[in-house]
């Protein structure tokens, strides 16, 4: 789901706060929207990215990626547009463990 290179720099920019050597993926920076995005931010993306593709974003995520609170957010807006058929109920968590 390639988001135009100009809004991805905005978000980048506006939610990722912290530096690498390498930069966030595209995935890691739409989370992060997805996570703490103003309505503003939640409107623009979803103008240029499919339920589906958010949906397919959110079984990517990893651990700690979107927060409980913003899981129970997203799985809503999208049921309401139609899909919700594989997101888990929960995000997914960190563990200090290796337990399938």
């Amino acid at each position: 789901m390639p988001l135009p290179t100009d809004l991805l720099r905005e978000f980048s920019t506006r939610y990722i706060w912290w530096r690498d050597e390498h930069p966030p993926s595209e995935d890691r920076i739409i989370a992060q929207v997805m996570n703490m995005g103003t309505y503003d931010g939640i409107r623009r993306l979803e103008a240029v990215c499919t339920p589906s593709e958010l949906q397919q974003l959110m079984l990517r995520a990893q651990p700690g990626w979107i927060s409980a609170r913003s899981w129970d957010f997203w799985r809503g807006r999208l049921r309401a547009r139609g899909i919700d058929d594989q997101i888990p109920e929960k995000p997914p968590r960190r563990s200090f463990y290796d337990v399938p």
